[in-house]
Formats: structure tokens, C-alpha cells, sequence
């Protein structure tokens, strides 16, 4: 398997979080799941092989050109044959920036980016697959998101101020902390919500609870400290409550997790 990081240029880096590079060294197929990010994600598929997602007891294939909504709980997916990615992962609130609709809308779904972007990222797309070199294919998408940004100036003020609650309440989503935002911006503690969900696709406080969680993955990955240590370094009143909601984001617990984790789950869940 090869799996690639890379930064985006400077001018991008305020609204993208990175693109990502997959390639599977196999055709054989495998089961995986994945978990909540508290990211929304692009994907081009660019190998012969297909993935397919479950939803509603079924599983079906995912489109040439994957939109990731936010996921909210575990995610049954298959891969099939040889698969090759080139993924956007957007900031908790920045996929807003490069489309008009409510990002809410998209929440536990896989959809066509091809629905919501249009011909042009069909045009990329086809770029994408004629262009073996990957500096050369990040270029493309560059160039593509960059023209994007144009679209939504009118309200690139209102997605500024959600990324900055967004920081703000990363650690702490307490009722007190959400009221003294909602002052400070004279807003009510409401329309706070309301502009938190339409610009990010999550509740100020299911946000917190996922970014609560991916702290935790990484404090697993590290293998460094038994489930207690990384119950309260994540800030679960105790391991019973770590273990509880570990289970509502994976589907299993945090034992189990140590031993079933696949390579691809952690491409598309970990912040």
C-alpha cells in the first residue's frame, strides 16, 4: 500500500486541510469501517477497482467522484480490486466555502460530486486520469479549488467566524462556553447552532464529542497507556463513558479496535 500526505499551496491552506495520495498494492477485496472525522472529504477515484458503502442494509458502489458528507456514526465499506484515490480533506467547516448548499444536507452520505460541482470537476476528473504524476495531478486540483473559492465571497465572512467558534470550542463545548461565544458575537445561542450546523454538519456539541474521540484514536495508535490513562487524557469522566462512546462512533470497543484496525480505515477516518 502506498499512502501519501501533502500540504496544499499557501494560498490554500486557510480552507483545505490536505490531499492525500492512496494506492493499493493488491486486488484482493476487504471489509473495513469507517469512523467519524468531523471532516467532509473529496475523492477521485482514479485505479480500476471500486468501493461500496452500506447504507440501509445494502451495499452500493460509490461514484467516480465520492463527496463525503460528515459521518456521525461507523461506516460499513468495501474495496474491490485495485484502487487509487486522490483525496481533499476540508476542515471541519471549510467544505462550505466551495459550494452553496447546506452542508448538513450531505451528513452519512456518499454522494456524486459530479450532482453538486458540475461538469467542471467531471473535466478534472478526466485530467486526473491522464495525468500520472502526482505533483502534477495536486496542481490540477489547485487550480480547480482555487476558481471554486470565488463562488461563495458572499458569505466567506460567516464560514470565518464558524471556523474560529470552531477552534474555540474544540476542547470545550460546555453550555457556559457556548453562551459566551454567542455574547461575545452578539448572537444568540441559537443562531449559533443553527449557522454551526449549516456550515460544518454537526451540533456544536456532537462536534466536540467527535473531536473528543479522534483524540483518543490517536492516543490508541500511540499504544503508549492502558484504557484508563487514555480515558481521562481525552477527557471521558472514566473509562466507562470512554468505552461507551467510543462504541457509538466504531461500533466496537477500544480493545477490540487495537486488533481489527485496517490501513484504509485510518486514511479515511483520522484527523
Amino acid at each position: 500500500m502506498t499512502f501519501k500526505e501533502i500540504l496544499p499551496c499557501l494560498q490554500l491552506r486557510p480552507y483545505i486541510k490536505g490531499f492525500y495520495f492512496y494506492e493499493s498494492d493488491s486486488a484482493l477485496s476487504f471489509d473495513d469501517i469507517v469512523f467519524p472525522s468531523g471532516n467532509m472529504e473529496v475523492i477521485f477515484n482514479l485505479g480500476e477497482g471500486s468501493w461500496l458503502t452500506k447504507k440501509d442494509g445494502v451495499f452500493h458502489t460509490t461514484p467516480a467522484i465520492e463527496l463525503w458528507g460528515q459521518i456521525t456514526k461507523p461506516l460499513a465499506i468495501k474495496s474491490n480490486g485495485k484502487n487509487i484515490m486522490l483525496g481533499i480533506r476540508f476542515y471541519p467547516y471549510s467544505a462550505a466555502y466551495f459550494f452553496k448548499e447546506n452542508v448538513a444536507e450531505f451528513n452519512n452520505d456518499i454522494s456524486d460530486a459530479a450532482d453538486l460541482f458540475g461538469p467542471s470537476i467531471q473535466t478534472l476528473h478526466i485530467r486526473l486520469l491522464e495525468t500520472t504524476d502526482l505533483h502534477n495531478r495536486i496542481i490540477l486540483v489547485e487550480e480547480y479549488l482555487l476558481n471554486r473559492l470565488s463562488i461563495t465571497d458572499k458569505k466567506h465572512n460567516k464560514i470565518k467566524l464558524i471556523g474560529e467558534i470552531a477552534d474555540s470550542l474544540k476542547n470545550d463545548c460546555t453550555n457556559e462556553k457556548i453562551v459566551s461565544i454567542s455574547l461575545r458575537n452578539n448572537i444568540s445561542t441559537r443562531y449559533l447552532n443553527q449557522l454551526f450546523s449549516q456550515y460544518t454538519g454537526l451540533a456544536p456539541k456532537l462536534f466536540c464529542k467527535i473531536n473528543r474521540f479522534q483524540y483518543s484514536l490517536n492516543l490508541l495508535n500511540a499504544n503508549t497507556q492502558k484504557l484508563t490513562g487514555v480515558a481521562y487524557d481525552a477527557g471521558y469522566f472514566d473509562q466507562s463513558h470512554f468505552i461507551r462512546e467510543f462504541k457509538l462512533f466504531t461500533g466496537i470497543t477500544p480493545t477490540s479496535f487495537a486488533t481489527q484496525t485496517l490501513p484504509i480505515n485510518q486514511i479515511l477516518a483520522t484527523n
